[in-house]
């Protein structure tokens, strides 16, 4: 099954109140207001977080220019293929093409900004990164295997992704730097964030991996020679 034709699953905590408000939005976008304008804005926004992340060695008041660029991102990125859909103008090859590639970059981006914070070592948010990046790759494989596009695991979904990093964000501001004991040694409770986000998404790909691996065997078990 081609990237045009595929089931989509994106049953997120938040799935309810988000439809409603980016069909809210799609009907109010001024005609010069593209979804390629909107998917240009998703990648400054990451970049945007990223700069803001590296610029908070300077002040913490930078976290919460990233939590704007947040916003914007779950903007642009959420509302683009909306938008292409209430118009009627959607380009399916190209818009998945487009969509995904550029929704990696933003991840690398917003990645490695992270690991460029005072509070959060480089090499635990690059393992963060690449878990996500993976799971990433298990959705797009599984898609073209199955027909079927899961966004979504357990209720969990990017936007939520995107509520997370504002909540930590703040915490972070308002907290600080906390100092925990972990299995690695002392780290920042962000840091023993980052693992756990990064072990829960290591481990998630896995059990996905040998799920959909035993069920796609059974399903094209070679017949036994007579």
């Amino acid at each position: 099954m081609s990237s045009t034709q595929h089931v989509r699953i994106n049953d997120i905590l938040l799935g309810p109140w988000e439809r409603r408000a980016l069909q809210w939005l799609a009907a109010r976008m001024p005609p010069w207001v593209t979804p390629d304008v909107l998917t240009s804005l998703g990648v400054l926004s990451a970049v945007l977080i990223a700069v803001s992340y590296w610029l908070t060695n300077l002040s913490p008041l930078f976290l919460w220019l990233a939590s704007l660029g947040v916003v914007f991102h779950w903007f642009a990125d959420s509302l683009d293929g909306t938008l292409a859909r209430f118009r009627h103008i959607e380009r399916p090859k190209y818009g998945y093409f487009v969509d995904h590639v550029t929704d990696a970059l933003s991840e690398a981006l917003i990645g490695i900004g992270v690991g460029l914070t005072p509070y959060v070592r480089f090499d635990y948010a690059m393992i963060a990164l690449i878990s996500y990046l993976l799971m990433s790759v298990l959705v797009f494989v599984k898609m073209h295997v199955t027909g079927v596009f899961q966004i979504s695991f357990s209720k969990f979904g990017p936007t939520e992704v995107r509520v997370f990093i504002i909540l930590c964000n703040t915490i972070i501001f308002f907290v600080g730097n906390p100092m925990v004991e972990t299995p690695l040694g002392t780290s920042t409770i962000y840091d023993a964030i980052a693992l756990l986000f990064a072990a829960v998404l290591f481990g998630l790909f896995i059990v996905m991996l040998l799920l959909e691996g035993s069920k796609l065997k059974k399903q094209e078990r070679t017949p036994k020679s007579e």
